[in-house]
């Protein structure tokens, strides 16, 4: 072998060192972002478990009692429109334990709820401080905001899956009997993972315009491609409102799909301004 083919392979198995040596190192790096997210998640576990008795009463089991802030504006929605059925002034059911550790495990499942719940802003903080290196300035700068948004989008989408579709939800399976001979009771396990669903679900779902902004930057979508496909997003947002909702009625599932509709429109306008910072920057380059 040449000294020049020896040299041309000493070099080129260096690099390929320094290839593997940078994919270990940022996955070190990613390693102790989710550590340091963990453990946020850990503090707030521990918050939840000190302030357990006032989670537990007033937030987890609020929408079983009918005193929830939802019905009684329905009941005051009702009485301005004078329809007496929007009012739920009763939620039967009762909800029972059947596990010899069932309250235990369910202290630590509605703990780590809500420590997932509150710890989510700093996990996504932790994602965007590991991408971050990785982008141009100009990137950098376009997704400034990516922590604060997406944070914005959760909290709203948490906070419309408890006040609206939660509420509705249980007033409906609690109420719904298909005899008489059968009595509505619910295991505690069963209530906590319907609400826990419900909430999270609604605000993962409400991250929609996040996700189309990644994509129109990856050029994955445009707008062209969202306002033709406007129809089967329609059908694609009611198969998620039913999913969602496990209520089969038409007014709980029109409740749900508005702001997904109003979601898709606004992700339409975000990829608009994506394309147009895409032109100007090519414009700048001279590549148009």
């Amino acid at each position: 072998m040449s000294e020049n083919k020896i040299v041309k392979a000493i070099k080129e198995k260096s690099k390929n060192l320094e290839a593997e040596m940078s994919f270990f190192d940022h996955l070190e790096a990613l390693r102790w972002h989710l550590i340091r997210a963990s453990i946020a998640i850990l503090v707030f576990m521990v918050v939840a478990f000190i302030y357990y008795d006032f989670i537990f009463d007033t937030i987890i089991m609020g929408p079983k009692k009918p005193t929830f802030w939802t019905y009684r504006m329905l009941c005051k929605l009702g009485e301005a429109l004078h329809r007496p059925g929007f009012c739920i002034d009763k939620i039967p059911g009762k909800i029972i334990n059947t596990e010899m550790a069932g309250q235990f495990t369910l202290e630590i499942n509605s703990a780590l709820i809500i420590g997932i719940t509150l710890g989510f802003p700093y996990l996504l903080w932790e994602l965007w401080r590991f991408i971050k290196p990785a982008l141009h300035e100009k990137e950098r700068k376009a997704a400034s905001g990516f922590v604060f948004y997406a944070t914005l989008l959760f909290l709203i989408g948490i906070m419309f899956g408890y006040f609206v579709i939660v509420p509705e939800s249980i007033s409906f399976l609690a109420n719904l009997s298909v005899s008489k001979e059968i009595e509505n009771t619910f295991t505690v396990d069963s209530y906590l993972s319907s609400v826990a669903t419900l909430t999270l679900a609604t605000g993962i779902v409400f991250e929609l315009p996040i996700l189309i902004y990644i994509l129109s930057n990856l050029g994955v979508l445009t707008v062209k491609f969202m306002r033709s496909g406007r129809r089967y997003a329609i059908v694609i947002i009611l198969i998620i409102a039913a999913v969602i909702t496990p209520t089969p009625d038409m007014l709980t599932m029109t409740v749900v799909s508005i702001p997904l509709f109003v979601l898709y429109e606004v992700g339409i306008v975000v990829a608009g301004i994506v394309e147009k910072r895409k032109l100007k920057r090519a414009q700048e380059e001279g590549l148009a």
